[in-house]
C-alpha cells in the first residue's frame, strides 16, 4: 500500500472511533451502565474488525446489532449507525484492491427517499415508529443495499459472507431450539418475559405448547429469518467439493429446519416449500437436482419419527380457522385503507395504522392490527401506491441485476448466488403472510443480502473470470 493509502487509513480508523463513540455512548447514555459497557465493547470489537480489513464479519456484526441490540433491548438507529461508518470506511481505505462504486439505480433510490418523507412524518405518532419505519425501511435499505455491492468484490468475498451469515443464523437457530425444546428463553430480558407471558397468540391454541420467537420474539418473524437464510447453507452445500464442509453445512441446514419447526410459522413452512423449487432450477449441478429432493423426503421421513408431537401441533395450527379468516380480514382492511388514502397512505407507523384504519376494519378482521401481516400491502397502505410502486421496481431490478451475476457465472458459482437469490424469494414469497420486507431486522437482512448477490463489482469479476476461461480455447483455434 502506498503512503497515501496508509494515510487514508489511519484516517479512515480515526473517523471511525470518533463517531462511532460519539453517536453509541450518547445513545447509551441514558441506559443503564451495563449497555454503556457493551457499546464501548462493542466499539473496539469493531474497530478492530475493520481495521484487519475483515468486511464482511463487519456486516455480519451490522446485522446481530440490528437484532440483538435496536431490535431486543430497544435501542434504535444502533445499527443504521455502525452501515454509515462501514460506508465511510469503504470510502476513506478506497484502493484498487478495495474499489469504490456509487450506489446502483441511485435515481430509483433518491426517488424512494423523498416520497417516504411525508408518510415517515405522518406515522410518527411515538418516538418508537419514528425511530422504526424511515430509518431503518428506507434510509437503511439504501444503506445495506450498497454496503453488500461494495462487500462483494468477487465471488471469494461472497463465499465468506455466505459462510459467515449461515454461521450467525446457525445460532440463532440453536437458540431458538433451546427455547422450543426446554422453554427456557438464554439471555431473555425482563421485557421479553413479561411480552411472552401476556401475548397468547405465542402458545398454540388448544395445547400448551408455546411458539419460540428467539430474539425476533415473534414466532413468525422468527421464522421468516430462518427460512430465508436456510437456502445460504443449502447453496454453500452444493458449492463446496470437500466432505468435511459438507457434513459442517449439512448441519447447520438440519440446525435451521429444526428450529423453523419449533416457530410453528405457517407461512414461513410453506415459503421454504416454494422457495425449493426455484432453488432447483438455480443450482449449478444437475446431480443435486435429483440429491436434494431426496434429502428432503428423507428429511421429511426424519421429522415424522423424531418430532411427531411437534407436526401434529403445527397441523393443528394451521387448521384453525380463526387465523385464515384473520389473515384474510387484515388484507381486505389493507386494500380498503388503500382505496382510500392511494397517494399518501395513513402514515409509516404501527399506531398511526391503528388509528387511522380501524374506521375501515373489515368484519373478517376481529381484532384491530398494527399492520395488515403483508409487506406489499403494508407499504400501499401506510405510505402511499407511489411509494409501493418504487419498492417493486428497487425490489425487481435488483433481482434482474442479481440473476445477470447468476448467468454469468459457471457451475460451480450458480450453486451459491443460487442460494442467494433463492433466499431473497423466500423473504419475498414470506412477506405475503407477514411484514417480511417492512420488519427493520428483516429488511436490512433482505437489502444486505440482495446488495451482495446483484454487485456490480461482482458482475465485473465474473465478466472478468469468464473471458480468462474462454481464452485457452481461442488460442487452441
Amino acid at each position: 500500500m502506498t503512503a497515501s493509502g496508509q494515510r487514508r487509513r489511519r484516517t479512515s480508523f480515526l473517523l471511525l472511533v470518533v463517531m462511532v463513540i460519539a453517536i453509541l455512548t450518547g445513545s447509551a447514555g441514558g441506559v443503564f451502565g451495563l449497555y454503556g459497557g457493551l457499546g464501548v465493547t462493542g466499539m473496539v470489537v469493531l474497530a478492530a474488525v475493520l481495521w484487519v480489513r475483515q468486511n464482511e464479519l463487519a456486516a455480519i456484526l451490522v446485522i446481530a446489532v440490528s437484532l440483538c441490540v435496536d431490535w431486543y433491548l430497544g435501542l434504535h438507529l444502533v445499527a443504521i449507525t455502525i452501515a454509515m461508518v462501514l460506508l465511510l470506511n469503504f470510502w476513506f481505505t478506497r484502493s484498487v484492491q478495495h474499489p469504490w462504486i456509487e450506489l446502483p439505480m441511485w435515481g430509483l433510490w433518491v426517488l424512494f427517499l423523498v416520497l417516504g418523507v411525508y408518510p415517515a412524518v405522518q406515522g410518527a405518532l411515538t418516538l418508537y415508529d419514528a425511530a422504526s419505519y424511515y430509518p431503518n425501511d428506507v434510509l437503511g435499505a439504501l444503506l445495506m443495499f450498497w454496503l453488500g455491492t461494495l462487500l462483494a468484490r468477487d465471488i471469494d468475498c461472497v463465499r465468506r459472507f455466505f459462510v459467515l451469515f449461515a454461521g450467525f443464523s446457525a445460532l440463532i437457530a440453536l437458540h431458538t431450539s433451546i427455547q422450543g425444546l426446554t422453554g427456557t428463553i438464554v439471555f431473555a430480558s425482563p421485557h421479553y418475559d413479561a411480552l411472552f407471558l401476556a401475548n397468547s397468540s405465542y402458545q398454540l391454541a388448544g395445547t400448551d405448547t408455546h411458539r419460540a420467537g428467539s430474539f425476533f420474539v415473534d414466532p413468525n418473524w422468527n421464522g421468516t429469518f430462518l427460512a430465508t437464510a436456510l437456502f445460504l447453507p443449502l447453496g454453500l452445500f452444493a458449492e463446496c467439493s470437500t466432505l468435511a464442509k459438507k457434513v459442517l453445512y449439512l448441519a447447520a441446514i438440519f440446525m435451521l429446519l429444526l428450529a423453523l419447526l419449533f416457530t410453528y410459522s405457517n407461512g414461513a413452512i410453506l415459503s421454504v416449500a416454494f422457495g425449493l423449487l426455484p432453488f432447483l432450477g438455480l443450482v449449478g449441478h444437475l446431480r443435486y437436482r435429483i440429491l436434494l429432493p431426496l434429502l428432503a423426503g428423507g428429511a421429511m421421513m426424519a421429522a415424522f419419527v423424531l418430532f411427531s408431537s411437534q407436526l401434529a401441533s403445527l397441523a393443528l395450527h394451521a387448521s384453525n380457522p380463526s387465523e385464515l379468516s384473520l389473515r384474510l380480514g387484515a388484507w381486505k382492511t389493507a386494500l380498503q385503507v388503500i382505496s382510500a388514502f392511494p397517494l399518501t397512505g395513513v402514515g409509516l407507523g404501527y399506531e398511526a395504522y391503528l388509528e387511522r384504519a380501524n374506521p375501515y376494519r373489515v368484519p373478517e378482521q376481529f381484532v384491530p392490527l398494527s399492520h395488515p401481516h403483508n409487506s406489499y400491502l403494508e407499504w400501499g397502505a401506510k405510505a402511499g401506491i407511489p411509494v409501493l410502486v418504487v419498492f417493486l421496481v428497487l425490489l425487481l431490478y435488483a433481482l434482474w441485476l442479481a440473476w445477470r451475476n447468476w448467468a454469468l457465472s459457471n457451475a460451480h458459482t450458480r450453486s451459491l448466488l443460487g442460494g442467494g437469490l433463492t433466499a431473497i424469494l423466500t423473504l419475498s414469497i414470506n412477506s405475503w403472510s407477514i411484514n417480511g420486507w417492512t420488519l427493520p431486522v428483516l429488511s436490512l437482512v433482505g437489502w444486505l443480502l440482495l446488495g451482495v448477490i446483484s454487485s456490480p463489482l461482482l458482475r465485473k469479476s465474473l465478466r472478468s473470470e469468464a473471458i480468462h476461461e474462454e481464452k485457452p480455447g481461442i488460442l487452441n483455434e
